[in-house]
């Protein structure tokens, strides 16, 4: 039976399992929308396609599923650049479909044109270094492959996001519906072999060392290991930290944890593992600038250093582990508890001592009273099954609590302002009944705010918690830490948000004291509406970690 490309497209998306297809039709990619009629994937139509490309990867790091964005020729794919890249650092299982104009105008200086070819942009050359695999589709004789390279590169052990860019009249060009069986989708992903030798020596590793830490990733994460990280942790008595990303493998707040470490937290972990620590077993973790404390030598330095993987490349990458295991997380770590079983468990002096050294409560009097009071509020209201999706971090770092039942995501990616919002509203596709928080500042959230009318067209109940101290507080930090506070295209005045969630059809509450707080968290309807939730912070207040210089 013969079918139009565009039609074998919808079939494919299908295939993967797509249901949401995030994106702004053109003209160039009508056809493949036409097709949607009738289909099994739901079209969402967002305000720009940065906002298609964040809600993908929303979609994508809840779901763990292909999430899949479109977008027209010239603009419409530029426009995805961003959300792409992002996808690609967090690597993020994302279909990009973009369009073409027809093949037999290339180099003729066509509308939007994207070929490469006569001067236009090279569509495919532009996405080339945030794709695992991208492809300009100027012949239908080899589609099949095509898809199935796609396939692999969505679902193989090392997923990223995949560019299909496909000419207009390629779209309308008829080939057989068999060619989809070329597309070989993998059931799952396949299990990486266990490191005999190496397994053991961790187990020996463990077993001589008298006060170890784990310190788990984000890779726990994606392996879904957190029930065999609990159960090494509590066996043993091994206290936890945990990477940015990988707050809530361990309930934070549990008596082993010892919060997240990085450079922007209260210092309560990186204080423990340097002063009590002999040994370091890093877990899906990467020892990023972020999580090293820009790299500080004294994390490591007298310490034996353990590393359990799943992707090779980061082990060794940036300190020499005394052992290092290449393998699924999860399967290593069921493996070494049968290895520890009748292992003494390590005795917990040292933490109890660590707890009572460590500085008092804040006073009333920090300048951060209202974030740590809102993250503890947040923690005791939704102790579970929320979604938060965290522009900021700086503040859920150090303040925010995560149970091992929540689902924290920070913006660590490209680290690209105007994430949060788009990705939560991709995330709450997947996940409709699970309350969901964006954290973001002002300046983010003016990159962003268009897309809050895509949550109110599609019925998407939404917390927007919009940090107001008109300013850009990265950069005025650094300016005054670095800069002899000479201030320059930081600061800026803001719209009145209430009259603007008012222009949304959506509530406003503005938080300025605790009881405002008390009231947000007792009374507001946090869960069925959409609420633009402003806390004013005073632009003068810095964290006091430094920046990179």
């Amino acid at each position: 039976m013969k079918i139009s490309v565009s039609e074998l497209i919808v079939r494919y998306l299908e295939r993967l399992g797509v249901e949401v297809l995030f994106g702004m039709p053109g003209a160039h990619v009508l056809p493949i929308y036409d097709r949607l009629h009738g289909s099994g994937v739901k079209s969402v139509l967002v305000k720009h396609e940065q906002g298609a490309a964040f809600m993908a990867g929303g979609y994508a790091r809840v779901s763990h599923r292909v999430a899949a964005c479109i977008a027209t020729a010239g603009p419409g794919a530029t426009n995805l650049v961003t959300g792409i890249a992002n996808a690609h650092a967090e690597r993020l299982p994302v279909l990009v479909i973009t369009g073409e104009t027809s093949t037999y105008i290339f180099g003729k200086g066509g509308l939007q044109e994207s070929s490469g070819e006569g001067g236009a942009i090279d569509q495919c050359a532009l996405f080339a270094g945030i794709t695992r695999y991208r492809k300009l589709i100027e012949r239908t004789d080899y589609l099949g492959q095509v898809l199935n390279q796609a396939a692999r590169a969505l679902l193989g052990p090392d997923p990223g996001p995949v560019l299909l860019s496909i000419p207009f009249n390629v779209q309308k060009e008829l080939v057989d519906a068999e060619v989809l069986e070329q597309a070989h989708l993998p059931s799952s992903l396949p299990a990486l072999p266990l490191q005999a030798a190496p397994v053991p020596e961790l187990a020996r590793l463990i077993r001589e060392a008298r006060h170890p830490v784990i310190v788990a990733g984000y890779g726990c994460i994606r392996a879904r290991a957190k029930g065999e990280v609990a159960r090494l942790a509590e066996a043993l008595n091994i206290p936890v930290a945990t990477s940015l990303k990988g707050k809530g493998v361990v309930a934070e707040g549990s008596e082993l944890s010892l919060g997240c470490l990085g450079v922007t937290s209260n210092g309560a972990a990186y204080r423990y593992i340097v002063e009590q620590a002999d040994l370091v077993l890093f877990l899906g973790a990467a020892f990023n600038e972020r999580t090293s404390h820009l790299w500080d030598a004294r994390l490591l330095e007298g310490k034996r250093v353990a590393q359990v993987d799943r992707d090779d490349a980061q082990l060794g990458r940036v300190f020499r582990p005394d052992v290092a295991v290449h393998g699924d997380i999860r399967e290593v770590l069921a493996e070494l508890l049968e290895r520890l079983q009748g292992c003494a468990p390590k005795g917990l002096d040292r933490l109890a001592g660590h707890r009572q050294s460590l500085p008092a409560a804040a006073t009333p009097a920090h300048p951060f009273m209202l974030m740590e009071a809102f993250f503890t509020g947040l923690a005791r209201r939704f102790p579970q099954d929320a979604l938060i999706f965290d522009d900021n971090i700086v503040f859920a770092q150090s303040f925010f609590d995560v149970s091992h039942a929540n689902h924290y995501f920070p913006n660590s990616g490209i680290s690209s302002l105007g994430h949060a919002i788009p990705a939560a509203i991709g995330a709450k596709f997947f996940l409709r009944d699970a309350p969901a928080f964006a954290i973001l500042g002002d300046g983010g959230f003016q990159m962003c705010c268009m897309e809050l009318m895509t949550a109110v067209n599609y019925g998407i109940p939404l917390n927007v918690v919009l940090i107001n101290n008109g300013t850009m507080s990265l950069i005025r930090k650094n300016q005054f830490q670095l800069y002899g506070e000479r201030y320059i295209d930081c600061d800026f005045v803001n719209p009145d948000f209430k009259l603007l969630a008012a222009a949304f059809g959506i509530r406003h509450l503005r938080i300025e004291t605790e009881a405002d707080l008390e009231a947000l968290f007792t009374q507001a309807d946090l869960t069925g509406g959409i609420n633009l939730i402003e806390i004013l912070l005073d632009r003068h207040a810095f964290p006091s970690y430094l920046s990179a210089r």
